[in-house]
C-alpha cells in the first residue's frame, strides 16, 4: 500500500501568497490578443463567392460622391470615372491595393504595455460608438452625455483589464462648437487612459489642430509619428456604395498626419444594406475594399483597419437590432472576410438594445462578444457599456462588461490538450491511494489562476451566503466600483506644465 507523505504547511502558505500576487501578463488566463478563429460560419466557398461578388459590385456599380481630391488620387491609380459620376474599380486595381496594404498593424498605447498587435486571429475588445445619452441607473432614465462622462469612461476603461482600447463611446453634448468638440474629445480621452484611443473629426480643417495637440502630448511630431496612440474612426462611406465626401477629406488629412485609420462601413441590413446576412457582408466588403484602394492611393502601406460594420435591423419596426443573433452572425462573418484578405479588421459586438444593464442586456452582450471573439475578430468595437441600440452609454454596464468579456475571452482561449492537461498522472495520484478528489492537490492549486477566470463583481455565493452578506446587488456593486475608480487620480493625467500649455493653446472644457 502506498504510504502518503505529510505535506509541509509552509509550502501551501507560499503557494497561497503567490496566488494573491498579481499575475504576469503572459500567464494570465485571459489577456489582449488571444487567438480566436475556431468559429467559422462561412465556408471557404462562401468567402470566395462574397469576394467575387464584391469585386463585381466595384467594377459594375462603383461608388458615388468622392471628393475631387479622391477622384484625382483614384483615377491616377486606375479607377474609372463614369459619366454618372461614379468611380468604378477594376479587379486589378483592388488586388494591387490588397498587395500593398499593411497586414500587420500595431496600434500603440501611450505606454508600450498597452500596444495592440493586429494580425491573424488575435482578439481585442473595446468601446466605440457615438451615444448621445447616458444611462442613469439610479433614476432608470436617460440624460444627455457630457465631456465629463467621456473623461470618466476613459478613466474607468483604464482600470479594466479586459477593455483593451478606448474608442470614443459617446458625444459630448455640452460642447456646441464642432472644433471644440473634436479637440476636447481627444483631451478628455487622452487624459483619462493610456490605452489606444479612437476618435473622429467633424471637418478636415480640424485635423491640423488635433495633430498639434497630439504632438504636444507625445512630446513632438517625430514622437507622435513613431507611436500614434490615437486612430481615426472614419465613416468614409454612406451606404449603399457612396463615399462620404467630408469624411474622405478628413481621412486624407489623417493619413498624411501619420494617424492610423479605421475604414468604417456601417450599413443597416434591410435599409442601407441588403437584408440578407450574406448580402450585407458583401456590400460592406466591397465598400471597405474601395476604402483600401483610397488609403493606399494616398500613402501605400498606411495602417488601415478593415472596418466592415453592418448592423442588424428589426424589419417589423425599422429599429436597430444590435443585440440580435443576426448581428452576431454579421460580425463573425465579417471577421472571416478579414482573414480571407489577410487584413486586420474590426466590427461591432457586445452592444445591447436593452435600455438598462438587465438580463436582456446580458444575453445580448454575451452572444455577440463570444461569437466575435471565437471568430478571431481583431477589434471588437462597442463591446462594453452600449445600450438602447447605440443611443445610450452606461458607466456601470462598462464595469460589468469587464467581467462579461473576461468570460468571453476564456471561451476564445479554448481547450488546451497536452500531456499535462490530459491529467493521467493526476488520476493515478488521486485514485490509487490518494484522497479520491482533486481539491487541494498541487496540480489543481498550481493552475487555479492560470486556467480559470474569476468574476470581479459576479456573485457565486450560495443563497445562504448571499443572504448573510445582505443580498448584494450587482448594479450597486458596479456603482461602488465606479466611485472607487473615479475617486483616485487618473494615471493618464497630464503633468502640470503640459496641461497648462494645452489649456493656453486650446479651449478645454474639463475643469483643471
Amino acid at each position: 500500500m502506498n504510504k502518503q507523505i505529510p505535506r509541509r504547511s509552509g509550502g501551501r502558505v507560499a503557494r497561497r501568497a503567490a496566488r494573491l500576487a498579481p499575475l504576469a501578463q503572459d500567464v494570465r488566463p485571459v489577456r489582449a490578443g488571444l487567438e480566436g478563429g475556431a468559429y467559422r460560419p462561412l465556408s471557404d466557398n462562401d468567402m470566395q463567392r462574397i469576394h467575387e461578388t464584391a469585386l463585381q459590385a466595384l467594377e459594375q456599380i462603383g461608388l458615388a460622391d468622392a471628393p475631387q481630391s479622391g477622384i484625382d488620387l483614384l483615377t491616377a491609380k486606375g479607377a474609372i470615372l463614369g459619366e454618372d459620376g461614379r468611380l468604378r474599380f477594376p479587379r486589378e486595381l483592388v488586388m494591387d491595393a490588397l498587395a500593398l496594404a499593411c497586414k500587420d498593424i500595431t496600434l500603440p498605447g501611450r505606454v508600450k504595455e498597452n500596444d495592440l498587435q493586429l494580425f491573424g486571429n488575435r482578439v481585442h475588445f473595446g468601446t466605440a460608438g457615438a451615444a448621445v445619452h447616458m444611462v442613469d441607473v439610479h433614476g432608470r432614465n436617460y440624460r444627455e452625455s457630457t465631456v465629463q462622462d467621456l473623461h470618466d469612461a476613459a478613466r474607468i476603461c483604464d482600470q479594466l483589464d479586459n477593455i483593451h482600447f478606448v474608442q470614443r463611446p459617446m458625444v459630448c453634448r455640452d460642447i456646441v462648437d464642432s472644433r471644440d468638440l473634436d479637440l476636447n474629445t481627444i483631451y478628455a480621452a487622452c487624459s483619462g487612459t493610456t490605452k489606444h484611443i479612437g476618435t473622429s473629426f467633424t471637418d478636415q480643417s480640424f485635423v491640423a489642430d488635433a495633430l498639434e495637440m497630439l504632438h504636444m502630448i507625445a512630446g513632438g511630431e517625430a514622437e507622435w509619428r513613431e507611436r500614434p496612440f490615437v486612430s481615426n474612426s472614419n465613416c468614409f462611406v454612406v451606404p449603399p456604395l457612396k463615399f462620404a465626401t467630408d469624411s474622405c477629406q478628413v481621412m486624407e488629412a489623417c493619413i498624411r498626419g501619420g494617424m492610423p485609420v479605421l475604414l468604417l462601413s456601417a450599413g443597416m441590413s434591410g435599409a442601407t444594406a441588403p437584408s440578407t446576412i450574406a448580402g450585407a457582408i458583401t456590400q460592406a466588403t466591397a465598400e471597405c475594399l474601395a476604402g483600401l484602394v483610397y488609403v493606399n492611393a494616398v500613402a501605400p502601406g498606411h495602417p488601415a483597419i478593415f472596418g466592415t460594420w453592418p448592423f442588424g435591423l428589426d424589419l417589423r419596426t425599422g429599429a436597430m437590432s444590435v443585440g440580435s443573433g443576426e448581428q452576431a452572425l454579421l460580425s463573425a462573418g465579417c471577421a472571416q472576410m478579414h482573414k480571407f484578405y489577410g487584413m486586420p479588421g474590426g466590427a461591432a459586438g457586445g452592444a445591447s438594445d436593452s435600455k438598462m444593464p438587465d438580463m436582456q442586456a446580458g444575453w445580448e452582450q454575451m452572444c455577440s462578444n463570444v461569437m466575435a471573439g471565437l471568430s478571431g475578430l481583431n477589434m471588437v468595437y462597442e463591446a462594453a457599456g452600449m445600450h438602447a441600440s447605440l443611443l445610450g452609454f452606461c458607466h456601470e454596464s462598462l464595469i460589468l462588461s469587464d467581467d462579461l468579456i473576461g468570460q468571453a475571452l476564456r471561451c476564445v482561449r479554448g481547450i488546451e490538450v497536452d500531456e499535462t492537461t490530459l491529467a493521467l498522472d493526476q488520476m493515478h495520484e488521486v485514485c490509487l491511494g490518494g484522497p479520491g478528489h482533486y481539491l487541494g492537490t498541487d496540480a489543481t492549486l498550481s493552475r487555479m489562476q492560470t486556467d480559470h477566470v474569476y468574476p470581479t463583481l459576479g456573485d457565486r455565493t450560495s443563497p445562504k451566503e448571499w443572504a448573510e452578506l445582505d443580498k448584494p446587488d450587482l448594479i450597486d456593486k458596479a456603482i461602488a466600483r465606479k466611485n472607487t475608480i473615479l475617486s483616485e487620480p487618473s494615471v493618464a493625467k497630464f503633468g502640470p506644465e503640459l496641461d497648462h500649455a494645452l489649456r493656453e493653446k486650446f479651449k478645454i472644457y474639463l475643469p483643471a
